[in-house]
């Protein structure tokens, strides 16, 4: 937003109505020694361009590490329109739009989102969206309890090659509610979860099925077989999935027979910067049979008196978002401005662009895996196909190897052993579209020189076939 200055005159006032006599009185409580005077190398007399170009060299001192980190939030390119669009006041400061209308471009926006998302997913209806990916499954879970009438039993299977924040978080939010969540193990070979592992829960009263694709570690699940099993035991399938994926992959509305009932997931791959974890928003979508289980605000068209396209929210009433009796959810509200910058990178890039950007992802990590794999010792884990990310076993330590890549500026991934302690030292990357071939091989040559240095001389780079 524009920076827009108060006069003399305007300063003298407001210090006057708050009883101070200058500026620098407001931060008195700022100790000497922590104050900076002067700014070395800025001088007073420098041009926008020249003062640019020095915050850019102080900036580039600090370094700039490249990241491999994937696991749910990924560095991927923005178009420059995005953000300069979404950054315009009418967007930027929009308040719900209760009033229709005062309101008419940011329900059209908002009703150009739904229909993106239900055109990518395969599925009939879409929600304005919820805070993140996370707590969108958990919405999906209590949804699905409210939705499946024919289960008495409140339990919901949930895969442990899932994402370990979706498992915490949606377990924080159902477990005071009679829910019970059960994990299904992932089989060990392949990462994914096997129907072999499900099979002991044939005949049980399930309420849902939980299946993301791709999974935590990028491994591919068998989404067709896993909608058809819970379909065919009575339960809803709630899909958890990366929206970039969906450009090449089956969108879950096809899954099985049925297609999934519900569909979840974060939509920070759509335009939303990596910015110290947030803000984010995840998106649902779902059957229409299911619609008015769904919670959050919906936007619809319509018609007006004079026969012109108008746009208001629909299917619920404005009291389900104030009386916690009358709600659907207590904890989702629409991320608006996440949604506008991921409608305005939707409509930019369209789906040759959002495709095209998934290959270059796929093809990227698949590249890094094997220059990472001809260090001795360094495997992969699974061995099923992967989208975006893989994950990685290493002859050393995962953290004291992302340490000594941090140090060169190098954020090399993510280390398994929390959350997954069973994997040993295991290592999620992950290569987006904005990794160049030569950042693969400065990631792989630091790789290599670490391991050599922690796990000894075994560790020498194996020569390209």
């Amino acid at each position: 937003m524009p920076f827009i200055p108060h006069t003399s005159a305007e300063i003298e006032e407001m210090l006057a109505a708050i009883g101070v006599p200058d500026i620098e009185t407001l931060f008195d409580e700022i100790p000497p020694e922590l104050r900076l005077d002067e700014i070395d190398g800025l001088g007073p007399g420098l041009s926008e361009l020249q003062a640019a170009q020095w915050m850019e060299e102080r900036a580039h001192a600090d370094g700039q590490p490249v990241c491999f980190i994937g696991a749910g939030a990924y560095d991927h390119h923005i178009p420059a329109a995005v953000w300069n669009i979404a950054a315009r006041g009418e967007f930027y400061s929009a308040y719900t739009p209760y009033q229709a209308e005062a309101s008419q471009g940011t329900l059209q926006l908002i009703y150009e989102y739904q229909s993106m998302m239900t055109a990518l997913t395969g599925l009939d209806a879409s929600n304005a969206s919820l805070y993140d990916g996370a707590s969108a499954l958990a919405e999906a879970v209590l949804m699905a309890v409210r939705a499946n009438r024919k289960s008495k039993s409140k339990r919901v299977l949930i895969p442990r090659s899932l994402h370990p924040a979706y498992r915490r978080t949606t377990r924080s939010i159902v477990q005071n509610q009679g829910i019970e969540l059960t994990e299904v193990p992932f089989d060990p070979a392949g990462g994914h979860t096997d129907l072999e592992a499900l099979s002991r829960y044939s005949g049980q009263d399930i309420c849902a099925l939980v299946i993301p694709q791709p999974n935590f570690f990028g491994v591919l699940e068998e989404a067709d077989a896993l909608t058809h099993w819970a379909h065919h035991n009575g339960a809803l399938a709630i899909a958890v999935v990366n929206p970039l994926a969906l450009a090449l992959l089956k969108p879950p509305g096809e899954w099985g027979d049925d297609g999934a009932d519900i569909c979840v997931g974060e939509g920070q791959p759509l335009g939303i910067p990596l910015s110290s974890g947030g803000p984010y928003f995840g998106f649902m979508c779902c059957q229409q049979a299911l619609v008015r289980q769904m919670p959050g605000r919906v936007a619809g068209k319509t018609l007006d008196l004079q026969g012109r396209s108008a746009y208001t929210l629909t299917l619920q009433a404005r009291e389900q978002h104030i009386r916690r009796s009358k709600a659907t959810s207590n904890i989702c509200t629409n991320q608006g401005l996440m949604v506008t910058a991921a409608t305005i990178h939707l409509a930019l890039t369209g789906a040759e662009g959002l495709a095209r950007t998934a290959a270059a992802c796929h093809r990227n990590t698949l590249d890094l895996s094997q220059r990472l794999c001809r260090i001795p010792g360094v495997e992969p884990v699974f061995e099923r196909p992967v989208f975006h990310e893989r994950a990685l076993r290493l002859p050393a330590p995962a953290a004291g190897v992302l340490r000594s890549l941090a140090a060169h500026n190098v954020l090399g991934g993510l280390d398994l052993s929390r959350g997954y302690p069973e994997l040993g030292d295991a290592l999620l990357v992950c290569a987006t579209e904005k990794r160049t071939p030569r950042q693969l091989d400065d990631y792989t040559e630091k790789m290599g020189r670490i391991l050599r240095n922690q796990g000894g001389p075994k560790c020498q780079l194996r020569p390209p076939a």
